[in-house]
């Protein structure tokens, strides 16, 4: 359970700074682990999204400008902090010509400046298929980039309406074939209704697409308004996808009902060593 002053911490630090986190605006369930180690998911760009995704807590209307001092503060925060790996996320702002990439590319810069040696995690949206977009940000040479296919083919229509499957899959192909050093890395919830071959039928397609990294974890409806849960998945099952994931290929993997995209990333990381692309 989260633990008050803790929390209270972190929530001061972050309100100073005036930044926001995913872990408290996706109702993160594991909010409390995390802010008690002091270590969190920063999410730029506002905390209103331009997409309505049915699974997500995160704010749904209209964005607010963009601040130019976010890049910054981001980085003294992670500083203030000692952040060895520091994730960033942000909403979907499909209303900028290139959907925050370069507020992306920003933050990685500022935090390389004040942070050398911290690997640098980022997690983002599919700017709707923008190649220039996506360059832009792997330009700025984060450590990981993470864009998560979420769900099954079968399931977008409802569970994120707005995305498209193979789009996304296109972003994680394009990550791996730019040659830029950033590792590929993406993440599904379970638990919406998929079938399990279903599920190894997007591992394959994620691996065919140069993804390295996969994260697997139990969808939790936020409120009564989000889909429900259609079904809580043992975590034998978790395990098990786990070791099939393995021996597809992958060079990292997180399942079980606790994992999200950035939870534990540090020593997630840390465990491939120097793997090369």
């Amino acid at each position: 359970m989260p633990e008050g002053p803790a929390l209270e911490q972190m929530k001061t630090l972050l309100e100073q700074g005036h930044l926001h986190t995913v872990c408290e605006s996706a109702d993160c369930p594991n909010i409390g682990e995390c802010f008690k180690n002091q270590t969190c998911t920063f999410m730029i760009l506002g905390n209103s999204c331009t997409r309505n995704c049915r699974f997500c807590a995160v704010s749904h209307g209209i964005p607010d400008s963009v601040d130019g001092n976010e890049p910054g503060m981001v980085a003294s925060t992670a500083k203030h902090l000692g952040l060895k790996h520091v994730v960033v996320t942000s909403v979907t702002r499909d209303d900028l010509s290139d959907g925050g990439a370069e507020h992306f590319a920003s933050t990685i810069r500022a935090i390389r400046e004040q942070l050398p040696q911290a690997a640098i995690e980022v997690l983002i949206p599919d700017f709707k298929g923008s190649k220039e977009a996506l360059q832009t940000v792997l330009d700025a040479k984060p450590d990981i980039l993470n864009h998560n296919i979420e769900t099954v083919p079968r399931l977008y229509s409802t569970v994120r309406p707005q995305a498209i499957y193979a789009r996304s899959l296109e972003l994680i192909r394009r990550v791996r074939q730019s040659g830029g050093g950033a590792l590929a890395k993406s993440g599904l919830m379970l638990g919406l209704g998929e079938k399990t071959e279903e599920v190894l039928a997007v591992m394959q397609d994620l691996f065919a697409a140069g993804c390295q990294m996969l994260t697997m974890g139990q969808y939790l409806s936020p409120s009564a308004e989000h889909l429900p849960v259609v079904e809580y998945i043992h975590p034998d099952i978790f395990q098990w996808l786990k070791e099939e994931a393995l021996k597809i290929g992958f060079s990292q993997v997180s399942s079980g009902p606790m994992v999200r995209s950035s939870y534990h990333a540090e020593s997630s990381f840390e465990k491939l060593g120097h793997l090369s692309i």
